[in-house]
């Protein structure tokens, strides 16, 4: 899979994530609608987790920094 499907995908689990949290904010004890949210939850996890080993780190984090910021920008160097 490229990166571009990755992203995508990873996309469409969020978004799906959201709109099940969205509808468990008013239907708080409806059970269906919570596996759906963790089953979504799981999917994007499991995408992002093999995102990040083949093309390093989705988001700042833990595991990385803002290092880059303190690089020279190109306008910088003269």
């Amino acid at each position: 899979m490229t990166r571009e499907q990755y992203l995508l995908r990873l996309s469409s689990a969020q978004f799906a994530m959201w709109e099940m949290r969205v509808y468990l904010d008013t239907h708080q004890g409806n059970k269906e609608a919570t596996a759906l949210y963790e089953k979504y939850r799981a999917q994007y996890e499991k995408l992002k987790a093999e995102f990040e080993e083949k093309f390093g780190a989705l988001t700042l984090g833990e595991d990385n920094s803002d290092e880059w910021l303190q690089d020279p920008w190109p306008w910088d160097n003269q």
